[in-house]
């Protein structure tokens, strides 16, 4: 079994075609398809099923995708430990985003990767934080920058850089009409939201439940309240 084959293997359970598997990994259809054939002879099993949708994997062949891609990335890692131990850095890193570097002020990073690696090349993938997560997880990813509330993860190591805040922000007309919105008018408002997946979702949602569980008790102080306590405390400290 060579490395190339699972490569291909790869290719045309993503691609979903032996055509594009083929302009994937930079050779033909023919031998695209002769890849298959031998791979699944030594494997003994059938990796993919040929259907008017194109090339659909079986479940065996399901079941093997998840460690082709598991090997492939081993493979990966372990050519960069040599060319490290070699003293030159090589190949490609794949890191995930939430959003734009420049947004993120990654740049300074990213040229810096560059000067001292500039046999390095960076691939740039945006999504939000779970799918870049499960990137990692499945080693579609080497790294990925991420927002989280969580301390572990599966199989995963993760590092806080920084905490993170939040902030509302109002229409200039809504903000002027209401000055001294409660945090239950503002939950009540509608919201412009992420997907459901998305980790600043889950957290308005967190707050929603939260700030209705708690309708019996005591309003909290207004935005301009709390603002001048704060105020106020910083001064007297100060």
């Amino acid at each position: 079994m060579e490395l190339y084959q699972l490569k291909t293997f790869v290719a045309i359970a993503k691609e979903g075609s032996l055509t594009r598997a083929a302009e994937r990994v930079f050779t033909s259809a023919p031998a695209v398809s002769a890849q298959l054939k031998a791979l699944e002879d030594e494997l003994g099993v059938k990796l993919f099923d040929r259907t008017p949708r194109g090339m659909v994997p079986t479940e065996a062949g399901q079941s093997l995708l998840e460690e082709a891609e598991r090997t492939l990335a081993s493979a990966m890692r372990m050519r960069s430990a040599a060319e490290q131990l070699r003293g030159a850095a090589q190949g490609v890193v794949r890191f995930g985003t939430v959003v734009d570097p420049v947004a993120l002020k990654l740049g300074e990073v990213l040229v810096k990767l560059a000067e001292r690696h500039p046999q390095v090349t960076l691939q740039l993938t945006q999504g939000l934080s779970f799918e870049t997560l499960a990137g990692v997880q499945r080693g579609e990813l080497d790294c990925a920058y991420v927002l989280s509330d969580s301390e572990q993860s599966e199989g995963l190591e993760l590092q806080r850089l920084r905490v993170v805040d939040l902030a509302v922000v109002l229409p200039l007309p809504v903000a002027a009409a209401q000055p001294d919105l409660s945090l239950d008018a503002l939950v009540n408002l509608p919201w412009v939201g992420t997907p459901t997946s998305c980790i600043l979702r889950v957290h308005l949602e967190k707050l929603s439940r939260a700030r209705a569980a708690s309708t019996s008790r005591a309003a909290p102080p207004t935005a301009r309240a709390r603002s001048a306590a704060w105020s106020q405390a910083a001064w007297a400290r100060g």
